[in-house]
């Protein structure tokens, strides 16, 4: 199967040797988003909650570059800085998911890029 690289300008530029996301047939798996500002590259200020919120809107944008929405995704991974954040991050989460969530694991790590407090990553499936 043929590799698509997946690329948006309204998702931040990738802060590495990365793509934003990948096409193999039917799946898509879209690198972790930060709470990055796609027009400044820098986190949004107001917390978890609005890194979280500019996370998921960045996921969206990717998603919508390879066809795809968030009624696709079919498993997250969400990486917290710190896990008593869990409740808000949780409540801009069902913003986003507020019916038939997917597949989801949350874990605490230790430190972030550029020091955010949350990354989100997805897999999407797209027939």
């Amino acid at each position: 199967m043929e590799r698509q690289v997946i690329h948006s300008d309204d998702a931040p530029k990738a802060i590495g040797p990365y793509s934003q996301a990948i096409r193999v047939g039917e799946l898509v798996f879209c690198s972790g988003q930060l709470g990055l500002d796609p027009a400044t590259g820098q986190l949004v200020s107001g917390g978890v909650e609005a890194e979280t919120r500019r996370a998921l809107q960045n996921l969206v944008a990717v998603l919508q570059a390879a066809g795809a929405s968030l009624e696709h995704v079919v498993k997250t991974t969400v990486f917290l800085l710190d896990m008593n954040d869990f409740a808000k991050m949780n409540a801009v989460y069902t913003e986003f998911f507020p019916s038939r969530p997917p597949a989801r694991s949350t874990i605490q790590v230790a430190r972030l890029p550029r020091d955010g407090k949350v990354e989100i990553e997805a897999i999407a499936v797209v027939k």
